[in-house]
């Protein structure tokens, strides 16, 4: 089994939080706007591997300063794992992203998000 790569997961959460979950959950602070993930096992289970293969690859998208992970809480992109994975998302599902959050939120979270 190949090692996964930081786009597989960004792609897995992308398309778990559009096609499975119909929703994007944000956190909006005054500094930055973040990205809920799914849980690491629910991640796992979407990719076909073990859980553990996952943790290893997060623990790199930390060091590049894509997301932040917290024991008991779970991951969540921070300001550029946001720009990141929101760009992902509005370039290969608009139309589904449009359904989920209406014309308004897209509007004000696109604006928080490219402001960063």
């Amino acid at each position: 089994m190949s090692a996964l790569s930081p786009d597989e997961v960004l792609n897995a959460v992308a398309r778990i939080l559009i096609f499975e979950d119909r929703a994007i959950t944000f956190l909006c602070t005054q500094d930055e706007v973040s990205i809920r993930f799914p849980k690491t096992r629910r991640l796992a289970a979407y990719l076909s591997v073990p859980h553990y293969y996952v943790i290893p690859v997060l623990a790199a998208m930390e060091e590049d300063g894509l997301v932040t992970r917290t024991e008991r809480v779970g991951v969540s992109t921070n300001a550029k794992g946001t720009a990141l994975l929101f760009s992902r998302i509005m370039e290969h599902y608009p139309a589904e992203v449009k359904q989920i959050l209406g014309k308004d939120l897209l509007s004000a979270i696109r604006g928080r998000i490219c402001e960063e």
